[in-house]
C-alpha cells in the first residue's frame, strides 16, 4: 500500500487531507509538528510527504533541509502545501528543494489526481 505523510497543524486541514487520502485507497502517517513529521519521515520513508510550510517550531522549510541532508530520505518525493500563493511562491518553493507544490485550501476535485500524479512521478525518479 502507498503511504502519506501529512504534516499538517492545523486539525480541519489534517482531516480533510486524511480523509481524502483513505478514501483514494492511501495509508497515511500524521504529525502536527515539523519534528514529528522528520522523526516519521525517517522511521517509515513514506512514498509521499505532503508537507505544510507554516509549521510551529520547525517550518516545512527546515524539515526538508533536513530531509535532504539525510543519505537516507534525501529521495523522498515532499511536497509543499501552502497558502502561499502569490505569483513567485511557487518558483520560491521549488528552488528550496520541493518535488512539488500544492495550494490551500486543498481542491477537493483536483486532490485525488495530484496526489497520484505526484506518487507516479516519485516512483520515476
Amino acid at each position: 500500500m502507498t503511504v502519506v505523510l501529512v504534516v499538517e497543524d492545523n486539525a480541519r486541514n489534517l482531516k480533510l487531507v486524511r480523509d481524502l487520502l483513505a478514501h483514494a485507497g492511501y495509508e497515511t502517517l500524521e504529525a502536527t509538528t515539523g519534528e514529528d513529521g522528520l522523526a516519521l519521515a525517517r522511521a517509515h520513508r513514506p512514498d509521499l510527504v505532503l508537507m505544510d510550510v507554516q509549521l510551529p517550531g520547525m517550518d516545512g522549510t527546515d524539515v526538508l533541509g533536513h530531509l535532504r541532508s539525510d543519505p537516507a530520505t534525501a529521495g523522498l518525493c515532499v511536497v509543499a502545501v501552502t497558502a502561499f500563493a502569490m505569483k513567485d511562491d511557487r518558483a520560491r518553493f521549488l528552488a528550496a528543494g520541493f518535488d512539488g507544490y500544492l495550494e490551500k485550501p486543498i481542491n477537493v476535485r483536483e486532490f485525488q489526481g495530484q496526489v497520484a500524479a505526484l506518487i507516479g512521478e516519485a516512483a520515476r525518479a
